[in-house]
């Protein structure tokens, strides 16, 4: 899940690197947001400035602490206002890491 970019960096940057992830600890600690929330803002976030490599990684964060699929599509299209129709972009790499839905198989009939 970890994107060809970040992985360069934790290797060929390993001070910087340990430098980051206290950082991103200690945010992650102060914020009063509980886990599922905080990895959906983040998907969000990444979809609004569009950096589509850290996606897949928060996707399945979120999904980790109970996001559903419909909830990461929402994530993603929460910027449209603010950010416009470029959020889309971020759309396939958030549905290739979210597992379907029973009811998002094709044929599948949720009323059955």
């Amino acid at each position: 899940m970890i994107s060809e970019a970040y992985q360069a960096f934790v290797t060929h940057a390993p001070d910087h690197h340990r430098a980051w992830a206290q950082a991103v600890d200690g945010l992650g600690q102060a914020s009063a947001l509980d886990a599922r929330t905080q990895a959906l803002a983040y998907v969000a976030v990444l979809a609004a400035v569009g950096n589509h490599s850290g996606i897949p990684f928060h996707v399945d964060q979120a999904v980790r602490h109970g996001a559903t699929r419909a909830e990461v599509v929402s994530a993603v299209l929460v910027g449209l206002p603010a950010a416009g129709i470029t959020v889309t972009a971020a759309l396939p790499a958030a549905l290739a890491a979210c597992p379907a839905e029973p009811t998002d198989e094709p044929g599948s009939d949720p009323a059955a």
